[in-house]
């Protein structure tokens, strides 16, 4: 039987949850156990595939096409693992489940309630991810402690200890110790309350991590443990940090994989090897050359929104010493300008990321322009490789009023339409190409160099387009080079032009696969290209 983690927040969200599993994960996993994370998200939604990036953020797709909580991308980036659909559950899921096995009779007459039906449908979800090789299961559960939405999802963990004994679950609460600038102190009284309402529930926390701006010293430490009951070894600190890798090391630091394993009953590997993962850290942050990529966005306002993008740029400075400054452009703000060039004085590479709908599309389109004419490094992601295919055809081929059927559905020259097995779906959630496809690569092309020179790849889809093969042979004849394509053929996946530094778009989204040892090839050949610029300049 595995051991389980359960990992709460309280006081505010966006503390670190999903940082502070990840890091527990890495550092568990180094002790030699098998590890797998699971986060438990309340919102009603199925998924958040329908969400608007400016409330959830981005959507992080696994292998097996699942749209999930960007969480997921840390798990895999500390973790070094693939995950897939078990690993992320929420709400709207576990509560369709119930009312379809309600609807089957499967409760043979009761009356479904929250308890015990919806908190067992919970630790079912818990359950179905063990697989016998599994030592330690890692929940974290979304939002914060007084939730109404998360209060299932806490009786379901705390029938949980009850259930598998004291000895086999370990509770993490992280919280905040907020800085009072005005009177200069560090004050207890939220994680208090915080932890007063898990107790409540019925949840008495093992460990407690202090997010904090300031050192949290003996003194506050001592507090929190008298008034939360938790030894005061286990109230460890986690200050802002200069990198969320740093995270890791942190924790080890504060002994928090060793109060774990202790407490499990798990033998510790007191020889833990993480000389790696300091390496990587201790590169990151003595970087001194630098270079700057503009990200050309309609969703720059909320960073999170290209979450695993920033985190494949932070791989890539490593692998290419030199430190990474990303440049939101908001593409409304390139619309209604001719000064385009002020944008991009200062950039060394420009950056088209996916995302849906028409806003801010011809701005994207000026910027890629820009790019391909003043031989500025471009890499297009998703729909970034969409409009770059849309401006080669306006502004190279001179096909006028080229576009996609997505932004105009009577243009005279589709040159991106929709997939031929989409056509008449009206539902949006769940009805894109998701998860891994292989793609096989042209011999010759810089993007087969890129990879190592292998002729087949898989990489993770998000989207419904796709670029319309009636067009292919008059790009080519032009000189913008299809170097990636399905297997059979039919679908165009990588597209490159000649006589460019570096002009690529690709209609999957690399920066899934990205790790912080093993930077995606994309990236790193990228800022490659971006620091010869900087340099050459």
């Amino acid at each position: 039987m595995p051991k389980y983690i359960f990992v709460t927040g309280g006081v505010v969200s966006s503390l670190g949850k999903g940082i502070a599993t990840s890091s527990i994960g890495l550092l568990i996993k180094r002790h030699g156990f098998n590890v797998k994370p699971l986060k438990l998200d309340p919102y009603l939604n199925v998924d958040p595939g329908t969400m608007n990036p400016f409330q959830h953020g981005e959507v992080f797709v696994t292998d097996d096409g699942a749209e999930t909580d960007l969480d997921l991308g840390h798990y895999e980036r500390f973790l070094n693992q693939n995950l897939s659909r078990k690993n992320n559950a929420t709400a709207g899921q576990i509560y369709e489940s119930l009312i379809q096995k309600e609807r089957r009779g499967d409760f043979l007459g009761k009356t479904v309630q929250v308890v015990p039906h919806l908190t067992d449908e919970i630790k079912l979800r818990i359950k179905e991810l063990v697989e016998d090789e599994d030592d330690i299961i890692i929940v974290e559960i979304g939002g914060t402690v007084g939730d109404i939405e998360s209060l299932p999802f806490l009786e379901a963990i705390r029938q949980m200890r009850l259930e598998l004994g004291e000895q086999n679950t370990f509770f993490i609460h992280v919280t905040l110790v907020p800085y009072i600038k005005s009177i200069g102190e560090l004050k207890t009284k939220p994680t208090q309350h915080s932890v007063m309402k898990l107790r409540e529930i019925g949840i008495q926390p093992d460990l407690i991590i202090c997010r904090s701006e300031r050192k949290i010293g003996d003194e506050i430490r001592e507090k929190i443990s008298l008034f939360t009951n938790v030894p005061k070894e286990r109230v460890v600190e986690m200050r802002d940090l200069p990198t969320i890798y740093k995270a890791p090391l942190i924790l080890h630091r504060e002994k928090v994989d060793h109060n774990i394993l202790k407490k499990l009953g798990l033998p510790p590997n007191h020889g833990i090897d993480l000389s790696d993962w300091k390496a990587f850290v201790d590169r990151l942050l003595h970087l001194t050359d630098r270079v700057k990529i503009g990200i050309v966005g309609k969703y720059v306002d909320v960073k999170d929104s290209y979450k695993s993008i920033s985190e494949a740029f932070i791989h890539a400075s490593v692998s290419n010493d030199v430190k990474v400054e990303l440049k939101y452009i908001d593409s409304e703000d390139l619309e209604g300008t001719d000064k385009i060039d002020e944008f991009f004085k200062d950039v060394d590479g420009i950056l088209v990321p996916g995302g849906f709908g028409s806003r801010g599309i011809e701005g994207k389109i000026k910027a890629i322009q820009f790019a391909r004419e003043n031989k500025i490094p471009f890499f297009g992601i998703c729909l970034g490789m969409q409009l770059a295919s849309i401006e080669f055809a306006r502004h190279v081929l001179g096909l006028k009023g080229a576009n996609s059927t997505e932004f105009d559905p009577k243009t005279p020259h589709p040159i991106i339409t929709i997939l031929p097995d989409k056509k008449g779906v009206t539902k949006m959630g769940g009805t894109l190409r998701k998860g891994a496809y292989p793609a096989i690569l042209k011999p010759g092309t810089m993007t087969y160099d890129i990879y190592g020179r292998v002729r087949e790849i898989s990489e993770r889809h998000r989207h419904r387009y796709e670029f319309n093969p009636a067009y292919r042979l008059i790009f080519e004849r032009n000189g913008m080079v299809v170097s990636g394509e399905s297997p059979d053929g039919v679908l165009v996946e990588i597209i490159e032009l000649k006589d460019h530094p570096f002009f690529i778009g690709v209609q999957f989204h690399p920066e899934f696969k990205s790790r912080p040892m093993r930077p995606h090839p994309i990236f790193h050949h990228f800022v490659k290209a971006a620091k010869n610029r900087r340099f050459s300049r």
